[in-house]
């Protein structure tokens, strides 16, 4: 059974997130930080700042949409800080 991911990577040089779903965690993070995504290149080097396993890519897709939400930006301003507080 495929398992699939919801990420969100920060950029503490630039202080950008950026909010993505995949079902090869390492393979696409890796990808992110070898600047082969055109929309994330500039702003290397990524950290993971919070994941979320899913069992089906459109469990996925749906939690992907509210993180790019107004709301979902509110919860991803309080990872951010609890991630600057904790190094």
């Amino acid at each position: 059974m495929e398992e699939y991911w919801v990420y969100i990577l920060y950029s503490p040089q630039f202080k950008k997130s950026y909010i993505g779903q995949t079902n090869n965690l390492d393979a696409r993070i890796e990808r992110h930080n070898a600047g082969q995504v055109t929309s994330t290149k500039r702003y290397k080097p990524w950290v993971i700042i919070h994941t979320e396993k899913f069992s089906t890519r459109s469990e996925a897709m749906k939690k992907e949409t509210f993180l790019k939400s107004g709301m979902g930006r509110e919860f991803i301003k309080t990872i951010i800080k609890e991630h600057q507080k904790n190094g």
